[in-house]
């Protein structure tokens, strides 16, 4: 085998591939051999967008006058329809011309905070269980992590009083996600009172990753509504889960002008802009009423009856009071972690459960499943699994 002429850099080897960029490779080998494995594992909405907002990209995009180059924080038009997004559905009034920030998907907000705020010597604090795009960058920066732990006694939340106890002098940033990804837990506006007099009592920034608030869940929250949070707090916020439009890749950062200014400098030598008719789309997107969440929510009930199923199946403990478009449950005795579960259940049934493990050491006893396949798919995967059961009791 050749081997390449330079090295990469130092910073690689402390980053692996993400997890399910490799599962995905194995899942493609396995149907390659003619196994149909159904995939429950990755959030990607299947549903489309509304038709209308389909109607306006493709009205938008036969304009001669849209092809250009784009400015780096957005059109106006998107940036005023996010900020009566956010007046409308959680009463946080926010600036368009300096309190929102659109982005190329909010994964990539992740990258541009933490490139504008970390490097080697700074500490930063990321949950455990969580999203791993947190750490992956974290590392790439160079910062320090400082995990906290979340545990299920405590509905998923940081014990606050316990981290004050530590030395935070270094710790710049926090990583939030509420409501909640992989647990569905949601933040009551208690605790995020008392996060923001933890974030300013020790001159940390908070970033609550925000896109699941509409899945399942009956009183949206932003974090920015805390009173005080805006001096000390960012949102991410995405139409990729509550739009489905993962694909179309339009977030946003929002929070004070002085930070978003900050990641603005970093990110205009990233981009040069989102193509204008999808930000047209998205502002279409936006104005949908309350109809498009309940009707998208409708189809989401139904979905988790049957993974409520599958999981009572598989003897799996789960709260039916989380929310969010994944279902968390914790695994049976007998199995060392989640991904023992999932690897035989893929082995064995042919259907692919994340294990909780790859969001954390505080994962390793879970499961994950997305509720983002139609029914006909979880119903196949529930006989799989009854009849994978049965062959091993027999």
């Amino acid at each position: 085998m050749m081997h390449p002429i330079i090295s990469p850099a130092s910073r690689m080897g402390v980053v692996e591939e993400y997890y399910f960029s490799r599962k995905l490779r194995e899942i493609a080998r396995m149907r390659a051999e003619g196994k149909q494995v159904l995939n429950l594992g990755i959030g990607s909405p299947d549903l489309p967008p509304a038709e209308a907002v389909i109607d306006e990209l493709a009205l938008q995009a036969r304009r001669p006058d849209v092809h250009a180059y784009q400015s780096y924080n957005g059109i106006p038009e998107l940036r005023r329809a996010l900020a009566e997004w956010y007046q409308t559905y959680f009463e946080v009034d926010l600036d368009p011309e300096g309190e929102i920030l659109p982005l190329i998907g909010s994964k990539e907000g992740i990258l541009h905070i933490s490139m504008s705020y970390l490097e080697e010597g700074d500490e930063v604090l990321v949950p455990n269980p969580g999203y791993p795009a947190y750490r992956s960058v974290a590392h790439l920066t160079g910062a320090k992590i400082r995990d906290y732990f979340l545990e299920a006694d405590r509905n998923w939340m940081p014990d606050l009083d316990a981290l004050s106890a530590a030395n935070l002098n270094k710790v710049k940033l926090m990583w939030l996600n509420y409501p909640n990804m992989p647990t569905g837990a949601q933040a009551d506006p208690g605790f995020f009172a008392d996060l923001v007099a933890f974030a300013r009592s020790h001159g940390i920034l908070l970033v609550n990753d925000n896109p699941y608030t509409f899945i399942l869940n009956e009183h949206p929250v932003s974090l920015l509504r805390t009173p005080g949070a805006m001096d000390v707090a960012l949102e991410l916020n995405s139409l990729s889960k509550a739009h489905n439009m993962a694909g179309w890749r339009i977030g946003m950062v929002a929070g004070r002008k002085v930070y978003l200014d900050t990641v603005l400098r970093f990110k205009s030598n990233m981009d040069s802009g989102m193509f204008k008719p999808l930000q047209l789309a998205a502002v279409r997107a936006l104005q949908q009423p309350p109809e498009w969440y309940q009707e998208l929510n409708a189809v989401y009930r139904q979905r988790r009856d049957l993974v409520y199923q599958l999981l009572d199946a598989l003897n799996c403990a789960y709260d039916p009071g989380q929310v969010g478009m994944f279902v968390w449950a914790r695994i049976p005795q007998g199995y060392d972690d989640g991904f023992a579960l999932s690897d035989e259940v893929l082995e064995k049934a042919h259907v692919f459960l994340t294990p909780g493990g790859i969001f954390g050491s505080q994962g390793d006893p879970y499961i994950r499943i997305s509720l983002c396949s139609d029914r006909e798919l979880y119903a196949e995967a529930l006989k799989r699994i009854k009849e994978h059961i049965t062959n091993s009791n027999a």
